[in-house]
């Protein structure tokens, strides 16, 4: 291998010479990205705006003047990066793209005909609709003017998948679509609010409305107090406030629901560099997407989070003969399981008892073993305490685990 070299490329150099000669079909599209990208996801698929990066094997084969892995291209490009869309030609995976709108989007998890097919390991590029059908633009608008609660894109059928299988859905890039995001409380909604199974005496909070201004270069969104001129920027932490598969026993469950199937989890955990294991119901796993965040307290309690549009891009594969009751996240440093129920005791007992099932099937301890190590070092987040379910995800450090059984 040859010494390390550097060499300083501008923007319309990388985009007239470089990228060509690494993209022979120059199937490329503007985006941000950060150097995290290449630590979560073990490949570089973009360059990226925060400095140098170290090129992987992915591109050697395109030009050999940059063929020694070893050597670093620096960049220039302080507000944008270029985000390379892998083809099975140049990386062995399909991208498969779709389109969500008003008009195409489900309200359910449910056996429905599959909006698009996909054979396991391709990867899905599309969108998103922000909780309220993208329906409150602006200052004045109303709850009223919601397309609907928690727009779904999806059906996904992924070919192969079948009941007893797990299906495995990896993050690999969340953006926010647009500049603006909603946060808002209704009668009768949120974890200080009186419902119809939580019935108060004092009379339902009045409808409110909150806009967020989100700062895409200081990755910020701001909150503006409506009563008062207080403000204060909140980072931004995109996820899928919904992500689920079709249930089991041809039910169909709202959008607003969160149970073994996944669905309006309101976990951060479904982020970029996680991946989230889902039990598969019925043929072809059939997933949904949707509801996007992109900053949420813990237990969403007013009963929003920023509401959000989301691009994103994930890769589907199904995992034959694995078979899982309640939806778990996984990512480098840890495992993760949810429970979704109510009261949130239960729902804490049940992410707890699957991730003890999962140490023991995976890492080898026993039970009880499991069960000790995680009374002294389990971290238990409480996602939410507003929906029909509320949803706890349990996590261990894999730092704290035996190494991985062999299969």
């Amino acid at each position: 291998m040859r010494g390390k070299k550097k060499r300083r490329i501008n923007l319309p150099d990388c985009r007239e010479r470089f990228i060509p000669q690494l993209c022979p079909k120059k199937r490329y599209q503007i985006a941000k990205q950060c150097e995290e990208c290449i630590r979560r996801h073990g490949s570089v698929r973009s360059f990226f705006s925060c400095g140098t990066f170290r090129l992987k094997d992915d591109f050697a084969i395109y030009n050999r003047e940059v063929v020694d892995v070893s050597q670093e291209v620096s960049l220039n490009l302080r507000s944008l990066a270029v985000l390379l869309l892998s083809t099975t030609a140049a990386f062995g995976q399909n991208v498969v793209h779709y389109t969500t709108t008003n008009d195409n989007v489900k309200y359910l998890f449910a056996t429905a005909e599959p909006v698009l097919r996909l054979h396991s390991g391709d990867i899905l590029d599309t969108n998103t609709l922000d909780c309220f059908g993208n329906g409150l633009r602006k200052p004045g608008d109303t709850l009223s003017m919601a397309k609907g609660d928690n727009p779904l894109a999806g059906p996904f059928y992924v070919e192969g998948a079948e009941p007893g299988d797990t299906l495995a859905v990896k993050i690999l890039d969340l953006q926010v679509d647009g500049d603006t995001g909603v946060g808002a409380f209704s009668p009768g909604f949120g974890a200080l609010s009186g419902s119809h199974y939580t019935p108060v005496l004092e009379p339902p909070l009045k409808e409110r409305v909150w806009f967020y201004h989100l700062d895409h270069k200081d990755n910020t969104a701001t909150f503006k107090a409506l009563d008062s001129d207080f403000s204060v920027k909140i980072p931004v932490h995109p996820f899928f406030g919904c992500i689920g598969v079709a249930p089991a026993n041809g039910e169909a469950r709202s959008s607003i629901v969160p149970a073994e199937f996944g669905g309006n989890m309101d976990s951060p955990e479904a982020s970029v560099g996680n991946t989230v294991y889902f039990p598969v119901n019925v043929k072809g796993g059939l997933l949904y997407l949707g509801d996007g965040h992109a900053a949420m307290g813990d237990g969403e309690v007013a009963g929003s989070a920023i509401e959000i549009p989301l691009k994103a891009r994930v890769q589907l594969s199904v995992i034959k003969g694995r078979t899982i009751e309640w939806p778990q996240f996984e990512n480098d440093d840890a495992i993760m399981t949810v429970g979704a129920y109510r009261p949130v005791d239960d729902a804490a007992r049940i992410a707890l008892t699957e991730l003890v099932h999962w140490i023991h099937r995976d890492y080898g301890l026993s039970d009880l073993d499991a069960y000790e190590l995680l009374s002294k070092v389990a971290k238990v987040h409480f996602n939410e305490m507003v929906d029909p379910n509320y949803v706890v995800v349990a996590s261990i450090e894999k730092k704290y685990l035996p190494p991985k059984k062999k299969p």
